[in-house]
């Protein structure tokens, strides 16, 4: 039977060696009271200690001074198991530094990881994954030199096919934010963007004997409507009461609580721009490379479009009147609306449906999107792509694996090099008036977030659409297969690549 308590009284029920499980997405959804409640008992008690963190999508509020990186700076934590880290600034620059171990699985796979725990299955066998980073005949998933744990991702064969067989340590305690608990503790997720792996993260520390811990904004005596219960009071040991932040008015637009027409995607999508402090920037390399890369967008397709360069891919496809014709998704389980980018990514402006996150995996994994629009750090000679891991720096592979790794069509959106590329177009002319100083096409990636030799096996269609040209992926790597007006195919291509192409 679930309690009422206060933060501080609800941290007690976490004990030292728990595994913890977060359901957050990236920089929302966080359950920032507990954490800063566990982090105030830390510093008083040295406990809870030993403790390792799962979450499949990350954790954090792009700031280091809050949520959790207090006390994961200051050592309660032993293990890190995350799908992305990008928005827990502290903790990522500690990870390099080897303070305490951490694994980078693909999203997908740690959500249905955590589905097979609530299960009784100890963990889920996936064909993302085979022939990238995290394969252990490869890299594995550890991120620093002290993060050696072989247990967690395992090269199988069943039937004769292939498999990487995935395995969380067993989850004992549950951190979640929802929105309202009735009085028999249903806790409903109304006002929230998204409810990602709440319910399977529940089945899970229940079968492991573990506690349940909700944050909720209220309290109501109205019991919630069925289909509405997201997590079944009886799975539920302690809710805590916490009166939620002032939002901006623009924010209510994420939660699906009113109807957004099509037409108004676009200044629903400037308003919470605004209030990010996310200023558009008139890139002109961007503006090419997403002019082109839309022209790959068919109707009806169902599609998933990247964070950064392909977020122009949306803003031309909306010029071109194809935005209206096609089905947006979001690895956090949104469904026919305009993902938002920036610190509220994950959510969705308009969404038709928003379920479980392990859902939306479910239909990424199979192929059930047409097209996805990724980003690339580097594209080597076979066309293996990373986007995940660069020098000195990380953020994680998130969904881009399970996204990448059967979708029919593929189409990385990239500039040709970074660091001071200064381009310009007039009249559909390109001129290249610098060149960037940090190529993105290298002999060989540093790390493979993306296997070519897989995508050959699928039958997958694979484009690279630069500012400047486009290559397609072919047994033999890469070919050429157009320029834009303006550009010397020899001069501003093949010279500057380390490698030879197809024509």
């Amino acid at each position: 039977m679930y309690e009422i308590m206060s933060s501080d009284e609800a941290i007690r029920l976490i004990r030292d060696g728990d595994c913890i499980c977060v359901n957050s997405f990236v920089g929302i959804e966080n359950p920032v009271e507990l954490h800063e409640a566990l982090y105030k008992r830390y510093q008083k008690m040295q406990s809870p200690n030993h403790l390792t963190i799962i979450s499949s999508a990350g954790f954090g509020v792009w700031d280091e001074n809050r949520n959790a990186e207090g006390y994961i700076r200051d050592g309660a934590v032993d293990r890190l198991i995350c799908g992305h880290f990008g928005a827990m600034p502290s903790t990522k620059k500690l990870v390099l530094e080897d303070h305490f171990e951490a694994y980078n699985l693909p999203l997908g796979c740690i959500s249905h990881a955590i589905r097979a725990q609530a299960g009784g299955l100890p963990g889920a066998l996936s064909k993302v994954g085979l022939d990238i980073f995290v394969d252990p005949r490869k890299d594995g998933p550890g991120i620093n030199r002290i993060s050696i744990d072989d247990s967690l991702v395992k090269y199988v064969e069943v039937d004769g096919e292939e498999f990487l067989y995935y395995k969380l340590p067993k989850i004992t305690v549950a951190l979640i934010k929802g929105t309202a608990a009735d009085r028999k503790g249903n806790i409903t997720f109304d006002d929230m963007f998204m409810s990602g792996d709440a319910l399977s993260i529940c089945q899970a520390v229940k079968a492991n004997n573990g506690k349940v811990i909700v944050q909720v904004d209220r309290l109501v005596d109205t019991p919630a409507r069925p289909r509405n219960a997201i997590i079944p009071g009886c799975l539920v040991d302690a809710i805590v009461v916490v009166e939620p932040e002032e939002k901006d008015d623009s924010l209510k637009a994420l939660t699906g609580s009113f109807e957004i027409p099509y037409d108004d995607w676009s200044s629903w999508n400037d308003k919470i721009d605004a209030i990010s402090g996310k200023a558009f920037k008139n890139n002109v390399a961007g503006n090419i490379i997403g002019r082109r890369a839309a022209k790959e967008l068919r109707v009806d397709d169902i599609v998933n479009i990247g964070i950064g360069i392909p977020e122009m891919v949306c803003r031309h496809a909306r010029k071109n009147g194809m935005l209206d014709n096609v089905t947006l998704t979001v690895e956090s389980g949104g469904i026919g609306g305009f993902p938002v980018s920036g610190e509220c990514f994950g959510a969705m402006i308009g969404a038709a449906s928003v379920y479980d996150m392990a859902n939306q995996f479910d239909l990424y994994n199979n192929g059930g999107l047409d097209i996805c629009f990724m980003g690339a750090l580097e594209v080597d000679k076979e066309g293996n792509v990373n986007a995940h891991r660069g020098p000195g720096a990380f953020a994680g592979i998130g969904g881009f694996a399970n996204i990448t790794a059967k979708t029919p069509t593929v189409v990385f959106c990239m500039t040709f090099n970074t660091k001071g590329l200064d381009v310009s177009q007039k009249k559909n002319v390109v001129t290249i008036h610098e060149e960037g100083t940090i190529p993105k096409f290298v002999d060989k990636v540093s790390s493979i977030s993306f296997s070519a030799k897989r995508a050959i096996e699928n039958g997958q269609k694979v484009l690279y659409v630069t500012e400047r040209c486009v290559f397609r992926l072919t047994p033999k790597g890469l070919k050429l297969i157009e320029s834009y007006p303006g550009i010397d195919v020899q001069k501003d291509i093949l010279d500057r690549l380390p490698f030879d192409v197809e024509m």
